[in-house]
């Protein structure tokens, strides 16, 4: 049930008690005037911090937060989608739900989109263009009011031949300029990583997730060159052996890919490099039922800093970047496309660093 204290609505509160007990819990929700008078703000100001477009001084969003959190305030998204012709909906479309990644990314979206006032309709396009027409398509009969898409890549995204698009944001690593994009920077992180491996002494290191023939994604591509551009850069020579390609982003398709490589004769590398950590746990798989040591006769590097990384055996090195900050900054992006349509598209960057583990050595 929520309640209002009765400093901020005591009449309501004397009216409420007269109702049937069925409606009691409707009748005593905390209004956004409620929040207003015990914040010593007017309700603007408390449509401006649930909203988010424009800019409130940090202190005075953090009393209506606070106050909002004492009342249970949650808005109404029905009245206002009648005021303004708006649904109180944004629709989050990734290419697969199943991975351990997409259930954080999930997660980090509605805990951000409900803090400020929105709700998410979480969709899986499975990287197919038919998928997000019908999410534009949505968009454009109001039934959402905008999207957060992650393409696969630009070729098969519906944005490149679309026209007079919906309010839109990527997320990923989709280059283009036709809208906002928000993501981290793949190539230069892929670099880091690997010029980490060869500062362990790493020679001859193996990458897991390479652009294969039926699976090329921005993401396979802009990692690949990161790890080239490291490999480059010492003077080693790039052996397109040690590029396994992996069609299925998975722990399995990743054990399948570099068993398929072990058992064809590659030599054992120095490390490998895997574009995911949930890949990274197929390969640390394969390793040890090959009796093989993890880091002393091979080292395993991932990216994302999933929530089991640090309880790999041994603990993952990984790649790290706030997912709740890559969903903040990319609603804020869209709440201020919705306010002005007419913005030039920008582009994003989300901070990320190392996080070395046992996996790579201390």
């Amino acid at each position: 049930m929520r309640l209002i204290m009765p400093d901020a609505g005591a009449q309501r509160y004397g009216e409420c008690a007269a109702t049937p007990a069925a409606d009691y819990a409707v009748c005593m929700r905390a209004t956004m005037r409620d929040v207003a008078s015990r914040a010593g703000v007017s309700p603007k100001t408390v449509s401006n911090v649930i909203n988010g477009v424009v800019f409130v001084r940090p202190e005075t969003r953090e009393r209506v937060e606070q106050v909002m959190a004492e009342l249970d305030y949650v808005p109404n998204l029905s009245a206002r989608g009648l005021r303004n012709g708006r649904s109180g909906v944004l629709a989050l479309a990734l290419p697969h739900l199943s991975t351990q990644y997409s259930a954080e990314t999930v997660g980090a979206f509605v805990e951000v989109a409900h803090s400020r006032g929105w709700a998410i309709q979480v969709e899986e396009t499975g990287a197919e263009p038919t998928r997000e027409i019908e999410l534009l398509s949505r968009a454009r009969a109001h039934l959402v009011d905008g999207l957060i898409l992650n393409p696969i890549t630009l070729e098969d995204s519906v944005i490149a031949q679309a026209r007079n698009l919906p309010p839109l944001v990527l997320i990923g690593e989709v280059e283009q300029s036709l809208v906002d994009l928000v993501g981290v920077d793949s190539r230069a992180s892929a670099y880091e990583m690997t010029r980490h491996l060869i500062e362990r002494g790493c020679r001859r290191i193996a990458v897991v997730g390479s652009p294969a023939s039926e699976f090329q994604t921005a993401t396979s591509r802009q990692r690949t060159e990161g790890y080239r551009d490291a490999v480059r850069e010492e003077g080693l020579p790039l052996d397109a052996e040690l590029e396994i390609g992996c069609g299925d982003w998975t722990a399995a398709g990743a054990a399948s890919a570099f068993s398929a490589f072990l058992d064809g004769g590659g030599a054992v590398p120095d490390a490998v490099f895997c574009f995911t950590d949930t890949m990274a746990i197929g390969v640390l798989n394969v390793l040890w039922r090959h009796g093989l040591r993890v880091p002393e006769n091979v080292r395993v590097a991932g990216f994302d800093n999933t929530v089991d990384s640090p309880y790999a055996v041994p603990p993952l090195t990984t790649v790290t970047f706030d997912r709740r900050e890559l969903a903040k900054l990319a609603i804020e992006r869209l709440e201020q496309r919705l306010a002005d349509e007419s913005l030039e598209p920008v582009r994003t960057r989300v901070p990320y660093r190392l996080v070395v583990r046992e996996s790579t050595g201390r």
